[in-house]
């Protein structure tokens, strides 16, 4: 592989790792960062793969990105080496959000998890502790405020709405 940086050399091995046809999209981002589409259900073992082998030991953040006109969400899964960045990324269907943890084998991704969960309603399946970590308990369940359907004034409708109802926390 000479001639390649490292980055190009790290997606070669994780398609390596993981199989080729799992690996559905990857697009550089020079000088230092990746983005690689992978399968939903390759996630975990993409995600060992890079731990394990390509020496990326650490979640820098966790990001949702709702993308209402595919009806998808994304979940994008930023490691590093400290010098490179893979964002690992995976698309689930929005009206079905869900996606499995990986506080099992970055335990430090436990608040990014709880973080999407409150914003974008994504369900991190096997996650030890879903509970609100941004939003004030009584938010309502349903209400995920980066969801791009959901407007600043229905926010303060369905909070007014709660403050009525005497829920507390809001």
């Amino acid at each position: 592989m000479a001639g390649k940086t490292s980055l190009e050399e790290a997606v070669e091995k994780l398609k390596a790792g993981i199989g080729a046809e799992n690996v559905l999209e990857v697009k550089y981002q020079p000088p230092r960062n990746v983005f690689v589409l992978v399968k939903t259900e390759k996630l975990k073992d993409a995600v060992s793969y890079i731990m394990k082998n390509l020496n990326y030991q650490y979640v820098i953040t966790i990001t949702g990105v709702d993308l209402i006109k595919q009806n998808q969400m994304e979940v994008i899964y930023h490691l590093t080496d400290y010098s490179n960045t893979i964002s690992l990324r995976v698309r689930i269907p929005r009206d079905n959000p869900k996606v499995p943890t990986i506080t099992d084998i970055i335990p430090g991704a436990t608040l990014y998890e709880r973080e999407v969960h409150d914003m974008f309603g994504i369900v991190f399946e096997g996650h030890p502790n879903l509970v609100k970590l941004l939003l004030p308990d009584g938010w309502p369940e349903d209400l995920h405020p980066l969801r791009k359907d959901v407007t600043v004034q229905q926010i303060r409708e369905r909070l007014e709405e709660e403050r009525k109802k005497g829920v507390r926390g809001i």
